[in-house]
């Protein structure tokens, strides 16, 4: 499987990007997709996940519950992570993967806030 994500930029405090991530179409499940972040020095962190699934439970850190929202179209294989209130320490490298037999990971995409 590969990954395409996009909607990374620059944006000041308090304002709004939306990226995505799209699963190229292969034969295998998947089970789950989602969002992490890196900052240079530090290991990637969780942002948010999404169960594939029926169910289509969403997980998030606890530093961007109730201004991050992680989405699904299921028939594309394609999520969205809507960021709202931008703080200039939400500024990382986001990296998208997908769970099927095993995590793959997408290239990263850069998203700087200014304060």
């Amino acid at each position: 499987v590969q990954l395409q994500a996009s909607g990374g930029g620059l944006v000041q405090a308090g304002g709004s990007l939306r990226l995505s991530c799209a699963a190229s179409q292969n034969p295998f499940i998947i089970n789950g997709m989602g969002w992490y972040r890196q900052t240079p020095g530090s290991q990637r962190e969780l942002v948010a996940a999404i169960a594939m699934d029926g169910s289509q439970m969403t997980r998030y850190s606890d530093s961007v519950k109730g201004r991050f929202t992680i989405s699904r179209d299921g028939g594309k294989n394609t999520i969205y992570l809507q960021m709202n209130s931008l703080k200039p320490e939400d500024t990382a490298v986001y990296y998208c993967y997908v769970d099927q037999e095993r995590r793959t990971w997408g290239q990263g995409t850069q998203v700087t806030v200014s304060s």
